[in-house]
């Protein structure tokens, strides 16, 4: 999703090493099932334990067992400071206390005006979709978005004092515990067991099952104990408890909501509930807001899209129970990591605007926003994404790496003229890294740092791009970790950036913009290296070298053995795709033939790009409200997907030749 948003300050990060560490002790926390292990030990360097002081006057003041406060505050935000800039939910600081009314401008989730996220112009449901209803005024936003307003008036701070102010961001946090605690009819005990019913109300859950997952996942913090390095340079450690026995039945007390189970398709280990997308007829031949299906016996899923919603939880469920409007198959909600399933993954739901893909795919929402106000996400609803892609990917027969796991900003365009209109989310400041560590597949080396290929692996936090238009058109954003690199035309800060045609077909440069992904490789993505220089690496990319700074005192890629894929001998250069559909003489009658039509790309000869997926020529027809007219036509082509640029792409096999890296 395009738009500009507010950008915020933020503090400097820390040393490499350190976090790479920590972040594999988070994961390992994830792994399900889950398995206990003390953190690994490590120094505090002199002057870094003031958050840890911190953590401990908070606790003290409001009688929270410290372990408790600071397990909450890793859920949250992971003991990040943001520089006081606010999540995605409108949440601040350490314990993320919210004030969401920044948000509410956001604009629709989803697709630009006459964009079509369903990608196909074989008909059926193609129309351009709805705005989005206005935002709700701040006064009607629910209570777990308006937490910091709560803890001002319990701790007597200004709220400005909670926003920027870390101890005094702790002290909120604290005193909310201390609050629920309190109205929950239970002593301020020093055990954390006691404690159970407090956290689980933190979370602002609704209902009792998304409360109890929260608290669950809290005390696992606690039980396996966690060590990090913040954003700030802050060490702190929540040593391991071992063995705990909280007071789950304390749940009842918070007088919540208890639903049946939904028959959703999600793993045990998170909270989900079923919130149907309409499929239904519209006026005349156009019907919403999905495509019933049969997969995989009709055809096998291949990928999972990430999404941002460009909008709060609310909204976007309103949207998503509109039969005119697009959908997407699961949503999952910032502050506590819940989840509503809309479409099942049987089903095609209208995420990616390519009908290629959604016909292949599963598309997942997660509530926040590209560049507004900070991007950054709750280390719950990381965690519980986390588990839904490893659940379904391991149910669906997905490779977890990022041939496989895209963004919705990795998704082709289908044809020339749709390039522009691709949508760029989850963008630059989705930690993708932290993402796979927690679905137990961290990015490392396959090969030595000299290999033919490599994977793009910069320190999320250290890696600060400089990116603009997060609020206003050509106003630098402020600095923020990010998982992407980008790329020049010569070894050279200086040099021009990577052209993209098909973004710009005057042939001008890629630019800076937030949005723009002309000149942008992402964490775990992987190319073919074209030539090297000190501190330097390039690679090819969009049909060009493409070179990064790559130095070996602080790499931003690692050594990757593959495969790729070059054109056969005697060819000059071979098309790119941007879908992957059968020849013309596989369709069957009353099925319109769909025009290959090549993207303004060319893979020329001399040039090598990673394989992913190989995969049949195919196109689901789904022209109609009619689910007995819908058919599967297969052709005898088949098409390797390749990482041509910042997206995916597809060549013909009969157009290529695939070698293994070292050779």
């Amino acid at each position: 999703m395009r738009g500009p948003a507010p950008a915020s300050g933020i503090a400097p990060r820390t040393a490499r090493h350190a976090r790479r560490a920590a972040g594999a002790v988070a994961s390992a926390a994830l792994l399900l099932p889950l398995v206990s292990a003390p953190p690994a030990s490590s120094a505090a360097r002199p002057g870094t334990d003031a958050l840890q002081r911190e953590f401990a006057e908070a606790a003290a003041e409001y009688h929270v067992p410290q372990s408790v406060l600071l397990a909450v505050s890793y859920l949250q935000s992971r003991w990040d400071v943001h520089g006081g800039a606010p999540s995605v939910t409108g949440g601040y600081g350490p314990m993320h206390l919210t004030d969401a009314a920044t948000a509410l401008a956001a604009p629709s989730p989803h697709a630009e005006p006459g964009a079509d996220a369903r990608g196909d112009t074989g008909g059926g449901g193609t129309r351009p979709h709805e705005a989005a209803p206005p935002a709700p005024s701040p006064a009607a936003l629910p209570e777990r978005l308006r937490t910091l307003a709560r803890a001002a008036a319990l701790t007597g701070l200004p709220a400005a004092e909670l926003r920027r102010k870390t101890s005094a961001n702790l002290r909120g946090g604290a005193a909310l515990l201390a609050d629920a605690q309190k109205r929950l009819g239970l002593p301020a005990s020093g055990s954390a067991d006691d404690w159970f019913g407090a956290v689980a109300s933190y979370s602002g859950a609704s209902d009792a099952r998304a409360a109890t997952t929260f608290a669950n996942d809290v005390f696992e913090v606690i039980r396996a104990g966690q060590e990090r390095t913040n954003d700030s340079g802050q060490h702190v450690v929540l040593a391991a408890s071992g063995s705990l026995a909280p007071r789950t039945d304390q749940v009842a007390r918070l007088g919540l909501t208890t639903p049946p189970p939904s028959g959703a398709e999600c793993p045990a280990s998170v909270s989900c509930e079923s919130v149907p997308a309409p499929y239904q007829k519209l006026e005349g031949s156009d019907y919403g807001n999905h495509d019933v299906a049969d997969r995989p016996s009709s055809q096998k899923a291949e990928f999972i899209v990430v999404h941002d919603t460009e909008a709060t939880w609310e909204k976007t469920l309103q949207l998503i129970k509109d039969p005119a409007y697009v959908s997407w198959n699961y949503t999952i909600r910032s502050s506590d990591g819940h989840i509503a399933q809309h479409v099942p993954t049987k089903d095609v739901a209208w995420h990616a605007g390519n009908w290629y893909v959604n016909s292949k795919s599963v598309g997942i929402e997660h509530e926040g926003f590209l560049a507004r106000p900070d991007a950054w996400y709750t280390e719950e609803m990381y965690r519980t994404s986390a588990r839904l892609v490893r659940h379904l990917a391991d149910r669906l027969g997905i490779p977890l790496d990022r041939q496989h796991i895209l963004g919705h900003d990795n998704v082709p365009g289908t044809t020339p003229s749709s390039v522009k209109g691709m949508h760029t989310d989850p963008g630059p400041y989705w930690d993708w890294a932290h993402y796979f560590e927690l679905m137990g597949r961290p990015f490392h080396p396959t090969a030595s740092p000299f290999s033919g290929l490599i994977t793009i692996l910069p320190d999320y936090e250290d890696n600060e791009p400089v990116y603009t238009g997060c609020e206003k058109p050509g106003q630098k954003c402020a600095p923020h970790g990010s998982g992407a690199v980008r790329l020049h035309t010569g070894p050279g800060e200086n040099t021009p950036l990577i052209k993209d045609v098909g973004l710009r077909p005057d042939g001008s440069p890629s630019t800076t913009g937030v949005n723009d992904t002309g000149a942008r490789a992402s964490t775990g993505q992987q190319f073919a290296v074209a030539d090297r220089v000190p501190g330097w690496t390039a690679v090819w990319y969009l049909g060009q070298k493409a070179w990064f700074r790559d130095p070996w005192w602080a790499p931003v890629s690692v050594g990757a053995y593959g495969r790729a894929v070059t054109p056969r001998e005697g060819l000059k250069e071979v098309p790119v795709y941007g879908r992957a559909y059968p020849e013309k003489e596989a369709y069957p009658p009353g099925v319109p033939v769909q025009q290959l039509v090549p993207l303004p790309y060319r893979l020329s000869a001399g040039q090598a790009y990673v394989v992913g997926a190989e995969v049949p020529g195919e196109y689901l027809w789904a022209g109609n409200f009619d689910v007995a007219a819908h058919k599967v036509v297969r052709g005898k082509d088949l098409y390797y997907e390749i990482q041509f640029g910042h997206r995916v792409a597809f060549v013909r096999a009969a157009d290529v030749v695939v070698r293994p890296s070292n050779r």
